[in-house]
């Protein structure tokens, strides 16, 4: 949670400075969120072999927690576009360090019948620092006059916090005993044991993530409609209410075997989403848009670790979720090229049109091939 308080100050923040301050054009700015997100969940491929081949996922996630805090410090002393991006991709990488390890450490405590649920609270709190980062930037732009630099130092203070209790307060459970440990280590052989129920949550998860292209162009739309560089960051604590809220109860209802009708309904809040910003033409229609963007997210991203954890083998799942995250950062990659290239060449409203036609496509597949979900998700 404190991390995402950190980093979401940062992220509300970012695409304006790079616009605003720095002068870099939108198909820019969706290259390098495209680059910096794909980037981290390239290394959690990485991390995620690593983890399982050691058997051991604190090391890795206090590593990632750490470079994400040490990159916070650049943001405010950057003095170029350059600099900026550069510390963008060492914070994904970061990310990218931390990531599969620490679900793959969840999946490991928590029992199979309450995993949806705490995938579910997992995200909940994230999203809570996700509410509270675009506060603190729009407090933080509001008290230092609109000062960027300024701003980004009060990232600091968060990252530094969580990496502390992470290293003090967090215990891995003991695998000395767990017959996990007496079992050879993974080899690149043993992916074929994650079988057709992983491959088929991969698809579906990537599928989405090409229709959903990076939430800095929320911020954007938010910009052009009219609403002040300062107030823009209300957008991502639009969209992170309602993702909060959402995130737990949704996780409860995949552990008792609505995944799938979850799911449909996460690509149905997409699409509209979607519609209602590509004809947004004030700030409260942004702001709704968002709302129902975080519907979707609340809907769908806890339940598809859910089903990553429960489709994988238990020795292999920082491995599946290494690869199950560099399918999406792929996906990720294009959509976010894609996305700004249309706002650029066309305009927003296009952008946000394409997303929601991808989207239906998807929600048509899944429709037709997702019958077991439900009953993977509950764990049965």
């Amino acid at each position: 949670m404190c991390m995402d308080l950190s980093s979401e100050l940062i992220h509300s923040l970012l695409p304006l400075y790079m616009a605003v301050g720095l002068g870099a054009s939108t198909l820019v700015i969706g290259l390098v969120e495209g680059v910096a997100e794909s980037l981290a969940l390239v290394v959690k491929v990485a991390s995620g072999v690593l983890s399982d081949w050691f058997r051991a996922r604190k090391p890795l996630v206090v590593l990632g927690y750490g470079l994400a805090a040490v990159t916070k410090l650049a943001f405010p002393l950057a003095p170029t576009l350059g600099w900026v991006v550069g510390a963008r991709f060492a914070d994904r990488v970061g990310k990218g360090i931390r990531g599969a390890p620490r679900d793959a450490l969840i999946a490991d405590i928590a029992p199979a019948d309450l995993r949806g649920a705490s995938f579910g609270l997992r995200q909940a709190l994230d999203t809570v620092g996700g509410i509270g980062g675009p506060l603190l930037a729009v407090g933080a732009m509001a008290y230092f006059a609109g000062d960027f630099r300024a701003a980004f130092w009060v990232a600091v203070v968060p990252a530094a916090v969580c990496v502390a209790v992470l290293v003090f307060g967090v215990r891995e459970p003991d695998r000395a005993n767990d017959e996990r440990g007496a079992a050879r280590r993974p080899s690149w052989r043993d992916a074929r044991r994650l079988g057709s129920r992983y491959a088929y949550v991969v698809a579906v998860a990537a599928v989405l993530t090409l229709a959903r292209f990076s939430e800095a162009f929320l911020v954007l739309r938010a910009q052009n409609v009219g609403v002040p560089v300062a107030s823009a960051p209300w957008v991502m604590v639009a969209m992170s209410v309602v993702y909060a809220a959402v995130a737990y109860p949704a996780g409860a209802a995949a552990d008792r075997g609505q995944g799938r009708r979850l799911l449909c309904a996460g690509f149905a809040a997409l699409i509209v989403a979607d519609l209602v910003l590509a004809q947004a033409a004030s700030a409260a229609v942004v702001y709704a848009g968002a709302a129902i963007w975080g519907l979707h997210m609340g809907l769908t991203q806890g339940l598809l670790a859910a089903l990553v954890a429960a489709a994988a083998p238990a020795d292999l799942r920082g491995t599946a979720f290494g690869v199950f995250n560099l399918v999406c950062g792929i996906a990720l990659l294009i959509a976010s090229a894609l996305a700004g290239a249309l706002w650029d060449w066309v305009g927003p409203a296009t952008t946000f049109y394409a997303g929601a036609g991808l989207t239906g496509v998807g929600l048509l597949l899944f429709a037709l091939g997702g019958r077991d979900v439900g009953k993977l998700a509950s764990g049965a």
